[in-house]
């Protein structure tokens, strides 16, 4: 299984751009998709509070399902289970289930309300998955595990430690799941996995390997996984944006492409570990690094990326063959890997937003930066002083305002365009977030310069 990873904890897209990138998806060798809905599913009743105001309603998530079918792609639900949970627990109502009172990152896993909570939750998710076969069920950086005065007073009652208190809280989950929603296979991520001792996985008591079809994630895992852990199959998680840096706006092309070759070697050494078998792929593409955090690379500006990464598993390799491919079902000319751009118009969902990304990236803060830093008649006579007291020289003033004034307007015009092309494809709270954080700390000073000298 090939699944991308679409993260909507922000960005999330409009069902009409789904519709357009599905189709991309399958074309491309994608057979699923992992989507990690956070505030963006339609809760109901008790948990309506955790909805964001552009939530997707009930429809729009069997939209979602029947486009997924129709491109043959498998829809495998995401549903964060013990950290990650910032959408919960910042919301008064279930504060009380944090593990440690500051902190919004993780689930208190001793307060029965916990599990009471997460059954909710993922029945309305599960509920309205009723084609999916799997579920993935999240489990990664558990921050602050073990830091509650609840887990302290546990640890030193049971003489255990936050690797045990994981796995019981796991079971728990794990075992609702299959007794609820028998058939229904689970995946998991990794990291807090690969903290704790083989033989504990193991353990009677709270062994978890018969319940997950383990998600693997890290290249050196692969030979502890073998022969002690009983796992039969991993899967690998790479990526193909969201994982260079939390404010990063564009993707580097050839970073991500050697993530893929390393996960190819691994494949290839697999068969010397029988009988470990490989399962699956997904291809992540965080959109935050929390909840909390700013926004990194949106889709249609990693589509080339996850074009690249796609095709090199599915031919098993980037040669002269994969990259006419890519090319050719993206519309472009020519690629440069090391330099991350792909030249060309483009013909892919969203293209207009990814030249319109790169020259904001390129040309915005640079333009402007160095008509306001460089212009000697700037500097020199209509300095932040003249500008406080409101005084200048016309004639100097004269010398450099008609160039300013153009530039201002072209930029104006510009940041219209890509704002109609964002709205077509995102809703308002994300272009204005997109804005606020990549245009107008730049745009800003040059619409204040002309302000005053107006």
């Amino acid at each position: 299984m090939r699944l991308v990873h679409l993260d909507l904890k922000g960005a999330a897209p409009r069902v009409s751009y789904l519709e357009q990138v599905f189709p991309l998806l399958s074309q491309l060798g994608a057979n699923g998709i992992l989507i990690e809905y956070e505030d963006m599913f339609p809760f109901k009743g008790e948990l309506e509070v955790l909805k964001s105001p552009y939530a997707y309603s009930e429809e729009d998530i069997e939209r979602i399902q029947q486009l997924a079918e129709l491109h043959k792609l498998e829809v495998v639900p995401l549903v964060q289970t013990f950290g990650h949970v910032e959408f919960i627990l910042k919301h008064e109502k279930y504060q009380r289930l944090r593990e440690v009172e500051r902190f919004p990152n993780s689930f208190n896993p001793h307060i029965p309300d916990t599990l009471a909570l997460l059954k909710s939750i993922l029945s309305q998710v599960i509920e309205k998955h009723k084609r999916s076969t799997w579920i993935h069920i999240g489990a990664d950086e558990v921050f602050h595990l073990g830091e509650g005065m609840d887990s302290k007073n546990w640890m030193s009652r049971n003489k255990g430690d936050t690797g045990t208190m994981y796995l019981n809280h796991i079971k728990e989950v794990l075992g609702f799941i299959t007794a609820q929603y028998w058939g229904l296979r689970v995946l998991m991520w990794d990291d807090m996995l690969r903290k704790i001792r083989v033989g504990a996985l193991q353990g009677e008591r709270t062994g978890i390997k018969q319940l997950v079809a383990h998600e693997l994630g890290c290249l050196g895992m692969v030979s502890w996984l073998v022969p002690e852990s009983g796992f039969e199959a991993v899967w690998f998680a790479s990526a193909f944006k969201g994982t260079t840096g939390p404010a990063q706006t564009w993707p580097p092309l050839s970073f991500h492409l050697r993530n893929h070759l390393s996960w190819l070697r691994v494949r290839e050494a697999l068969p010397q570990l029988a009988p470990l078998r490989l399962q699956g792929i997904v291809l992540t593409g965080w959109q935050r690094y929390d909840h909390y955090s700013v926004l990194c690379e949106l889709l249609p500006v990693g589509i080339p990326s996850l074009a690249i990464c796609l095709q090199t598993l599915v031919t098993g390799g980037f040669t002269e063959e994969t990259k006419r491919k890519v090319l050719d079902v993206l519309g472009f000319e020519s690629m440069q890997l090391e330099q991350s751009t792909c030249e060309g118009r483009g013909a892919f969902p969203g293209a207009e937003i990814y030249h319109m990304v790169e020259q904001v990236n390129g040309h915005l803060k640079e333009s402007i930066l160095k008509a306001l830093e460089e212009e000697s008649a700037i500097k020199g006579w209509f300095s932040p002083y003249h500008r406080k007291h409101q005084f200048g020289n016309p004639r100097n003033m004269e010398s450099f305002g008609s160039k300013v004034l153009k530039l201002h307007e072209d930029w104006e015009s510009f940041i219209r365009d890509l704002r109609t092309h964002l709205e077509k494809v995102y809703y308002p709270d994300t272009v204005e977030e997109w804005m606020e954080e990549n245009v107008n700390p730049y745009l800003d000073q040059l619409r204040d310069l002309v302000r005053d000298y107006r």
